[in-house]
């Protein structure tokens, strides 16, 4: 018996949404008489962390604290209209409408806050601490929340914006109908390492190094998490999940989603991530959004890192231990190729 380290790289692009229909979002803004804001959408928080993103980029557009800012995603007859989440596109799609929904209840609150100050708009700024103040006289200041006061109980305005996001049309090539279907793509390189054991078909990670090209990371810890957890569904993809039967009965595969095979803590290996941002010109701040591409590079670098150890080429997934054991068996036996 004897256990084969090999190495594999994969790269990738990744398109950012769809095009169909423009694929818009649109998102609600307004503030209550306490000068807190709520964010209404209907686009859903599948544990990728839209709330905290929109959040972010609705508190930095209206220049507020970002715990003045509450999000609701409530359901989708209530809530404006969104395509979905799903093709990554939540911070870019999601993200424009909201910051285009904050930047309408800005201007509302800004003119509120010139009438308190007997000033005009244009000559205010916002803090960031909740406070709206004159340009170069910042002791001539008024809270948001007494603008929010003044502005229902005093102006009769309502602080509040409205914000859609749509994918202009593409430009067609007339001579040879050539459009381009997405805006911005996301990158991504990855080279796995991964030992195999010859006599058993088993294949166990050593290591991951990767690096992601995401735009702008709005939110660095979050984009940090969802590109560990999505190189791990990688992973499972690539060597674990499956609802067939294994070799040779049937009575030996999953039953159910508790006998269901997925990497548990004992298979994790160390995973090295470099994000590089450059920031997307039609992104929110930038930014365009990991979302399902974290996943992606793992899988053909680990294949190519097992016929780097071992000499075979499987293209069927998951790459299961019998799998690996019949090609070795089928080409006489393990052929290592030569590591770079």
């Amino acid at each position: 018996m004897t256990r084969h380290r090999g190495r594999g790289m994969a790269s990738i692009n990744y398109p950012i949404g769809m095009n169909l229909g423009g694929d818009p979002s649109q998102a609600l803004v307004h503030s209550n008489p306490s000068g807190k804001f709520t964010v209404a959408l209907s686009s859903i928080d599948l544990g990728q962390g839209m709330k905290s993103v929109t959040r972010q980029i609705c508190a930095e557009t209206l220049g507020v604290p970002v715990e003045d800012v509450y999000v609701d995603t409530a359901d989708s007859d209530t809530g404006p209209h969104c395509m979905g989440s799903f093709a990554s596109r939540g911070t870019h799609r999601v993200g424009n409408a909201v910051m285009a929904a904050a930047r309408e209840a800005r201007g509302v609150m800004m003119e509120a806050a010139a009438e308190e100050l007997e000033v005009n708009a244009a000559d205010l700024d916002t803090d960031g601490r909740g406070n709206i103040h004159v340009k170069g006289a910042p002791h001539r200041s008024i809270s948001t929340k007494d603008v929010a006061i003044a502005a229902q109980f005093k102006q009769g305005k309502t602080i509040s914006g409205r914000g859609i996001f749509l994918v202009p049309l593409s430009n067609v090539d007339p001579e040879t109908g050539e459009m381009s279907p997405a805006t911005c793509y996301a990158h991504a390189c990855l080279v796995a390492e991964v030992e195999v054991d010859d006599e058993t078909g088993d294949v166990a990670m050593v290591r991951m190094d990767s690096a992601y090209e995401l735009g702008r990371a709005l939110n660095p810890r979050l984009v940090e998490q969802q590109l560990v957890g999505g190189a791990w569904m990688g992973v499972s993809h690539a060597l674990y999940e499956t609802p067939e039967p294994y070799y040779p009965d049937p009575i030996h595969g999953p039953r159910d989603f508790v006998e269901y095979l997925m990497p548990g803590p004992g298979d994790i290996c160390p995973h090295d991530i470099a994000v590089l941002e450059r920031p997307a010109p039609d992104g929110p701040f930038g930014a365009k959004g990991p979302g399902e591409m974290c996943a992606n590079p793992v899988l053909p670098a680990v294949a190519n890192a097992i016929f780097n150890a071992v000499g075979v080429r499987i293209d069927d997934l998951p790459i299961t231990p019998e799998k690996v054991l019949r090609a070795i068996k089928a080409q006489g036996g393990a052929r290592p190729q030569a590591r770079r």
